[in-house]
Parts: C-alpha cells; sequence; structure tokens
C-alpha cells in the first residue's frame, strides 16, 4: 500500500466504519481492503468480509502496511478506492466553498451538507483535496453520497446556474433571521481565513450571521451548519 498521492487515482478510507461506508455506496470503486491483525471480529467486521466475497474485492492481512498509512494507532482496517467523479446538478440546492484550505473543515462541512439534504458541493480552487484521506475521514463517509465539483473561479460556477445566490459575508446588511429564502439556492461561504471578498457583496443577497460581538467571527463549519439550518428548516 503506497501512501497518499494527491495527483493519484486512489485514496483510502482509515477505518471500520468508513470502509464500509464506501463498500456499501461504492462498492464497485473499492480495489482492496488492509486489515490488521487487532481487528476484532465482529459484526462490522464480518459484514465487511461478506461484501468483499460478494463483489471480488482483494482482502490483505497486513500490520505493516496498515502501520505505514495510519496515522492512529486504532484504526485497523483500510479501504483503498478508485478517485471519482460525480453528475453536478447545476439547478439544485448547492453550498459553494471558495478556496477552502482546511481538509478536516471540508470533510465536516460535506458531512454537514448531506446531513441537511443537500447533496451538491461547488468547491472553487484553489482548495483542499476532497479526496485526501483526512477529508475523508471528517467526512464519516458522507462523501460517497455528495455530488461535487471543482471550478477555477466563482465566475465558472455562477454562469451556469440560475440559482437565488447568498453569499455569507460579516459586512452584509442582510441578517440571516430576517431573510425570506428563494429556491433552488447556492450558498457561498469564504476561506476559513480571509472570508469572501468584497466583490461579492455584488453578488446575489449578501447574508450576515449575527453573533456576540466578543468574537470575530465564526468557525467556517459552524457558519454552513447555522446557514443550512435556516434554509432547510421545515425539510424534515
Amino acid at each position: 500500500m503506497k501512501k497518499y498521492d494527491k495527483e493519484g487515482n486512489v485514496s483510502y478510507t482509515l477505518g471500520t466504519t468508513l470502509t464500509l461506508e464506501l463498500l456499501v455506496n461504492k462498492c464497485e470503486l473499492a480495489r482492496r481492503i488492509y486489515v490488521h491483525s487487532k481487528q476484532l471480529d465482529n459484526q462490522i467486521f464480518r459484514k465487511i468480509l461478506q461484501l468483499c466475497q460478494t463483489n471480488h474485492i482483494e482482502v490483505v492481512y497486513s500490520d505493516k502496511a496498515i502501520r505505514q498509512f495510519a496515522e492512529k494507532e486504532n484504526c485497523y482496517i483500510v479501504g483503498e478506492f478508485q478517485k471519482f467523479s460525480t453528475p453536478f446538478q447545476y439547478h439544485q440546492p448547492t453550498v459553494v466553498l471558495v478556496n477552502p484550505a482546511n481538509y478536516g473543515n471540508l470533510g465536516t462541512i460535506i458531512r454537514t451538507t448531506v446531513g441537511f439534504g443537500i447533496h451538491n458541493l461547488a468547491i472553487i480552487r484553489p482548495a483542499a483535496d476532497i479526496f485526501h484521506p483526512k477529508t475523508i475521514r471528517a467526512s464519516m463517509g458522507a462523501i460517497f453520497h455528495l455530488n461535487f465539483k471543482y471550478f477555477t473561479n466563482f465566475q465558472d460556477y455562477a454562469m451556469q446556474t440560475s440559482n437565488a445566490i447568498y453569499p455569507f459575508m460579516l459586512k452584509s446588511s442582510v441578517k440571516l433571521q430576517d431573510l425570506n429564502v428563494q429556491a433552488p439556492y447556492s450558498l457561498v461561504f469564504g476561506n476559513e481565513g480571509a472570508g469572501l471578498g468584497d466583490e461579492f457583496l455584488s453578488v446575489g443577497t449578501p447574508v450576515r450571521i449575527e453573533h456576540s460581538s466578543k468574537i470575530d467571527s465564526l468557525n467556517l463549519d459552524n457558519a454552513v451548519s447555522i446557514a443550512l439550518y435556516k434554509f432547510t428548516e421545515g425539510d424534515f
């Protein structure tokens, strides 16, 4: 098993639950499953072995292979899978991330987005790698339920959608709680450090999430969670 290579064509699920998510949702992409000798013979493991047998996926028992890749000592199963592309629905509700830099934030946002029933994610470059194992792990397998696409710049995305666009910005005069939501929509969020540039004040309907003056801003994944709760109110 090779270390993850951004330019390569494979990635990895680190852990039993993630590997099961891979096999249940994207089984056709799984190439092989690595198993550590400390892996317990439990129900989830038996389900993994059953899926591998049914779908003719190689199972490799190798402590060395897992040690050279897994960062956590309690990782006893690793799934190797083919990177994939997905269809992108330009006129469905979408979360748009402009230059996200952190693997953990990207993965957490994927999990939150899917959790609120939104299955479209647009990512504006430069950006973190959606297939990095840290992103996969933070998504808790939600990436296997997601339609995603990278774009060179925001204009490349905006020109192809008729969605109502809502950039989230501290400088906006429109409060989230006062907003009349128009669907379908695209919710746009900036980089963890810089947020969105002032040019987004003239894009769509900029929105502000009110918070105490004792902090300067919210964490990116928290802001996405709050926005999605508002925009999907009544959907569940």
